[in-house]
């Protein structure tokens, strides 16, 4: 697309935290205009009165999903629930619109894998065979012509681009891998639940989905396809009291000695503008990449034959809407940084 030109977007199931991170890095985007957002229980109110930051620069008004609220708009942003996109996705891209969801309805390739952990069939499998996965580190070529994209998840994202080096590599045992992951409570989203009320998460800290997790399918899958073989994975995801940010520590097996593994990442991740692999020795903390579109990196062996890996990014930015936006920019050929180059909000 022409730099000059100005791309006329629109998001579904803007009242969330996803939402409201498109809003901001897109308010700011040279070549992006928002011009419609959507949500059922807002429609007709004005959408600076619910995001007051946006005062004075978005003149807006919720309304309804409709193909027709939509028209105007060249590519369209899902920040909606799961299995919401893949009722309406269809009908936008056979008007001609380019998608990007950042809901799980497009990421799995097994359809009853999908149908097993969110408990329906899916609505458009034809679809699902066209998406590309918009994880730019790996698939960056196939976004340029993607019509439809399906963003991973905030866990999958600091635990693939954790993993991938020593898994292209082919260097630790691919059965044997664990990541051991803690999030901020902005990833369950905004919805009122007791779980998250500040006075029950507050100076606390818990593991949950102890019997599986939707994002764990995810995972394998990708490591999977980074491996060439199917993995073993044990992914543990725990709720720490903050509000942003994810910390995953990965733990593998190496099937060699040979191998200088801070050369390997930084080779690896070289020319990546979003992943910073850090000096020896390091560790990263997740204030770091608030609200910057940031995966940090550290690596390191405590013993001869164990790699551990720590990644740490912004759930909602890198983790979600600032991927989005990455992609976003791959498809219309621009600059991957555009809009992006925010550094990190410290303290």
């Amino acid at each position: 697309m022409d730099q000059a030109q100005t791309l006329n977007v629109g998001i579904v199931g803007g009242t969330g935290y996803t939402g409201a991170e498109l809003l901001r890095l897109l308010g700011t985007h040279p070549h992006c205009r928002v011009g419609a957002i959507t949500s059922r229980q807002e429609a007709g109110r004005r959408v600076d009165e619910l995001f007051p930051q946006m005062r004075g620069r978005l003149d807006l008004t919720f309304t309804e999903p409709t193909l027709d609220s939509l028209a105007d708009c060249d590519c369209v942003f899902f920040a909606t629930p799961h299995a919401a996109a893949m009722h309406f996705v269809p009908e936008l891209l056979d008007a001609g619109k380019r998608v990007i969801d950042l809901s799980a309805d497009f990421r799995l390739r097994d359809l009853d894998v999908w149908a097993e952990w969110y408990g329906q069939p899916h609505a458009c499998p034809e679809w699902v065979e066209q998406a590309v996965y918009g994880l730019p580190e790996l698939n960056r070529a196939a976004l340029g012509s993607a019509a439809l994209v399906a963003c991973p998840g905030c866990y999958p994202t600091s635990i693939i681009l954790g993993f991938a080096p020593l898994l292209e590599a082919g260097v630790v045992d691919t059965t044997r891998l664990i990541a051991d992951a803690k999030t901020g409570v902005s990833g369950a989203g905004k919805s009122l639940k007791t779980p998250f009320l500040f006075g029950e998460m507050a100076e606390s800290f818990k593991a949950y989905g102890v019997g599986g997790h939707r994002h764990l399918p995810e995972i394998r899958q990708a490591l999977a396809d980074l491996a060439k073989v199917e993995v073993g994975v044990t992914f543990m995801p725990h709720l720490v009291p903050m509000v942003r940010g994810i910390h995953s520590t990965l733990y593998a097996q190496l099937g060699t000695a040979e191998i200088d593994l801070q050369a390997l990442y930084e080779t690896r991740y070289a020319k990546e503008p979003f992943v910073d692999v850090m000096p020896a020795g390091s560790a990263p903390e997740t204030r770091s990449v608030r609200g910057a579109n940031d995966c940090r990196l550290a690596v390191h062996r405590p013993s001869s034959d164990t790699v551990v890996v720590l990644s740490v990014i912004d759930n909602l930015v890198k983790g979600a809407s600032g991927q989005a936006i990455q992609c976003m920019n791959l498809m219309y050929g621009w600059p991957e940084t555009r809009g992006l180059e925010v550094p990190a909000l410290l303290p």
